[in-house]
């Protein structure tokens, strides 16, 4: 799967926690940005709104920036 890289700042998101046992507020968002299960990595362009929901589940997740 080729993916075009957008211009701006990407960011690689990956789940290190699982979201069982955390709010169902969380857990939505865990999926929103695309991430299914434990280690699993999603690329996304840098935004604040992205931003705001990398903060809500800082707790659950790793990123870096590219």
């Amino acid at each position: 799967m080729a993916k075009k890289k957008a211009a701006g700042k990407t960011l690689r998101v990956t789940l290190v926690k699982s979201p069982i046992g955390y709010t169902k507020r969380q857990k939505a968002t865990v999926r929103a940005l695309g991430l299914r299960r434990m280690n699993h990595t999603v690329e996304h362009v840098d935004s604040p709104a992205l931003r705001g929901m990398l903060t809500k589940v800082s707790h659950l997740i790793r990123v870096v920036e590219e």
